[in-house]
């Protein structure tokens, strides 16, 4: 967006929100000023990590998964990873690259994140399994960590050769909120429609920093729940729980993900453990085939996880 594309809104705003439309393009000017930082740590690539079996959890804060992992007893070995990105496309633009495809062939994804449309080919991969295409949850407006594991099962199961590496991206903790949906200040319908997002209803005093706080952190207990249960039903000798980028709730006046590389977002959790395959869980096959969502589709479910514009 160029200056004078920032004056056009600006003036559109303040005719029709007034003083409101003044702070968010006062926002998205700071915004862009942090963006332009050269001299950012550029992160490093996961593919430059030793894991056999890779668990990203969308948007987890390094210290909320710090704050919580000795109620977990497979979180016991805790450490730092500097993402690449801020967003979760950025990420996958930066670590998806022409330099690690041979890592990439050997890879098989389960990824419940609708930004893989944007990135990735089926033949990128070993195997691609979009989980998000067929396994979405329209009433709660994102996909159930539930259905993300079981095709992780299953993937490790009958498609993951002794070569290969597995690689399980869950929606949480990403708002909405499964446990814990937020309804103060906004209705059900327009929150899960993209009409609102968490920590920009924080931003502009909507919540209370305690009640987006409490409902990201059950949405962390939610998913690490299904961790457990996914490191009961595969076989990796080495496990690396990690996210794609982090959030923020007010740390240089910054909320949410904007792709801007603040350590708050760049800063996630890096946990290694091990899973053995002792199958206490038989994957929900049934539930794992739908229609093909169309291109408005996806831009719907994108919108209803805050991502009706770039970074949110």
């Amino acid at each position: 967006m160029t200056f004078a594309d920032w004056l056009a809104e600006t003036g559109a705003r303040v005719e029709s929100d007034g003083m409101a439309g003044v702070c968010t393009s006062a926002y998205e000017l700071w915004i862009g000023a942090l963006r332009r930082n050269r001299f950012a740590d550029p992160g490093v690539n996961i593919y430059d990590r030793p894991w056999d079996a890779l668990v990203i959890l969308d948007g987890c804060r390094a210290d909320v998964l710090h704050g919580i992992a000795h109620e977990y007893e497979f979180l016991d070995n805790p450490g730092i990873h500097r993402s690449p990105g801020s967003t979760s496309y950025e990420w996958m633009e930066r670590t998806f690259t022409e330099e690690y495809r041979k890592e990439m062939e050997r890879t098989v994804q389960v990824t419940a994140n609708p930004h893989s449309q944007r990135f990735f080919d089926d033949d990128d991969f070993r195997k691609l399994d979009p989980v998000w295409r067929d396994a979405w949850d329209e009433t709660r407006g994102t996909v159930l960590a539930r259905s993300v594991t079981d095709r992780a099962i299953v993937a490790g199961r009958e498609v993951a050769g002794t070569d290969d590496r597995l690689l399980v991206h869950y929606m949480q903790p990403h708002f909405p909120s499964v446990p814990a949906p937020l309804m103060n200040g906004v209705g059900l319908d327009d929150w899960l429609d993209g009409s609102e997002h968490a920590w920009q209803g924080l931003r502009r005093g909507e919540f209370t920093e305690r009640d987006v706080w409490l409902s990201y952190v059950e949405n962390l207990r939610y998913v690490l729940d299904d961790v457990a249960i996914l490191l009961e039903n595969l076989d990796a000798e080495r496990v690396a729980i990690t996210a794609d980028h982090g959030n923020a709730k007010g740390e240089w006046g910054i909320y949410g993900h904007p792709n801007v590389p603040l350590n708050v977002l760049r800063e996630v959790p890096w946990f290694v453990t091990s899973a053995t395959d002792h199958r206490t869980r038989d994957p929900d096959v049934d539930s794992m085939t739908g229609a093909e969502p169309s291109d408005e589709t996806v831009a719907e479910r994108l919108e209803a996880l805050g991502y009706a514009d770039e970074g949110t």
